[in-house]
C-alpha cells in the first residue's frame, strides 16, 4: 500500500527536491505552504493526482486536512538565524509554536510518524565534536526556537504515535527554490560575480551536507521502524564534511578557480561546532554520497550558463521582510486551505 506523505514547507529550499524525490519512490503527497516563493516548479505533469496543493500555514490550517495522512515531514519554518532574528516574536510563533501544533494535530488525527526538520544550529557553541546527547546551547531565536519544538514534539512518542527529529547540517546544492544565504551556496555567487570569495568568521566550525543527502534521511526515517526512531534525534550530515568557514571557502575555491582571492572579515556570528553523525549511521545505514566541490561546481557553472537565478539572493532578505510585515494582515485574513 502506498504511504500518504503530507509535507509543510513543500515548496522551500528542501521542500522543493524533497517532493519529486518522493513522487519518484511511489508515495502520494500533500504540500501545504504559503507559496510566497511560488509554486510552478511544483505544477509538473508528472506529479497529476500524486500531489496535492494545500495554500495555508501551519499556525491555523484545518486538522481535516491530516485525514489519511501516513507521515507527516514538518519543514514548515523561517528558515535560518539571520532571518529568525529579524522578529524573534515571530520566529518563536512559527518555528516553536506552529511546529509543535502540528505535531499535536498529528497524534489526535491519527498518524503514525512524524518528523520534525530541526538544526545542528542548536549545538551553538562546542569544544568537542557534538552528538545527539551533548549538552545543546542555541544562541539565536531559530536555535531556540528549534530546540523548544523538539522538547514538545518528543513528548508527544508513545506506543500509537512515532514522533523523531532531525538535527540537519548546514545544507548545500542547487533547487528549484534556491538559496544564496547558505554558506557553500553564497561563497559560489560572490565567486561568480566577484572573482573572489569574502570569508566571514573563519575559524568558526561547521558541518555541511548535500540536499540530495538531506533528502535520503528522509527516505530512511519513513521506512524506519517505531523501535530505531521514536523519540529520538539524528544529526544528518557526515564526519567527513565538518569543516572550519576558511577551509570551505578553500575547498569551494579549489573547484572552481585555484588562483581565486579569498578575504575574510570579522563576523558577530559566534556559533562553532563540529557535530558525530555515527548515531544515524549505526541506526539507519545513512551515508552521504556528495560533496562541497562537487556541488560548487555544479552552482557555478548553473550560474555562468543562465539555469540559475542569482537575483535570488537579494529577494530571500526581501521577501521575508515582506513576510513579516504582513504576517498580521495574513493571519486575519486565514487562507483556510485553498486548493491550488
Amino acid at each position: 500500500m502506498k504511504l500518504n506523505i503530507f509535507v509543510t514547507g513543500g515548496a522551500g529550499y528542501v521542500g522543493s527536491v524533497l517532493i519529486p524525490e518522493l513522487i519518484e519512490n511511489g508515495y502520494n503527497v500533500k504540500c501545504l505552504d504559503r507559496f510566497f516563493f511560488g509554486k510552478e516548479f511544483l505544477k509538473s505533469e508528472k506529479f497529476v493526482n500524486k500531489l496535492e496543493l494545500i495554500q495555508d500555514d501551519i499556525r491555523w490550517f484545518n486538522s481535516s486536512i491530516l485525514k489519511n495522512v501516513d507521515v507527516v515531514l514538518d519543514l514548515a519554518a523561517l528558515s535560518n538565524d539571520p532571518v529568525g532574528e529579524l522578529n524573534p516574536e515571530k520566529t518563536f510563533e512559527i518555528n516553536h509554536l506552529g511546529r509543535s501544533r502540528v505535531a499535536q494535530l498529528c497524534k489526535e488525527n491519527g498518524v503514525k510518524k512524524y518528523v520534525l526538520a530541526s538544526s545542528a544550529s542548536i549545538y551553538g557553541q562546542q569544544n568537542d565534536v557534538a552528538d545527539e546527547n551533548s549538552n545543546v546551547n542555541p544562541l539565536t531565536a531559530y536555535s531556540k526556537a528549534n530546540r523548544k519544538a523538539e522538547e514538545d514534539i518528543l513528548k508527544l512518542n508513545d506506543d500509537g504515535f512515532t514522533s523523531c527529529a532531525l538535527r540537519f547540517s548546514s545544507i548545500y546544492g542547487i533547487s528549484p527554490r534556491m538559496r544564496f544565504d547558505l554558506a557553500v551556496n553564497s561563497m559560489v555567487l560572490d565567486l561568480f560575480q566577484n572573482g573572489k570569495i569574502t570569508i566571514y568568521g573563519k575559524s568558526n566550525k561547521r558541518p555541511f551536507v548535500h540536499i540530495k543527502d538531506a533528502i535520503q534521511a528522509y527516505l530512511k526515517i519513513i521506512l524506519a521502524p517505531k523501535e530505531k526512531i521514536g523519540g529520538e534525534i539524528f544529526n544528518v550530515g557526515s564526519n567527513k564534511q565538518n569543516f572550519t568557514i576558511y577551509d570551505l571557502a578553500n575547498k569551494v575555491k579549489n573547484s572552481i578557480n585555484q588562483d581565486s582571492e579569498l578575504i575574510t572579515q570579522d563576523t558577530p556570528d559566534n556559533r562553532s561546532y563540529f557535530a558525530s553523525f555515527e548515531k544515524i549511521q549505526k541506526t539507519l545505514g545513512f551515508k552521504t554520497n556528495y560533496t562541497v566541490e562537487q556541488a560548487s561546481l555544479e552552482i557555478f557553472n548553473a550560474l555562468k550558463n543562465g539555469t540559475l537565478n542569482h537575483d535570488l539572493k537579494t529577494i530571500t532578505v526581501k521577501w521575508y521582510n515582506h513576510i513579516l510585515e504582513n504576517d498580521e494582515l495574513n493571519n486575519s485574513l486565514k487562507i483556510n486551505g485553498k486548493l491550488l
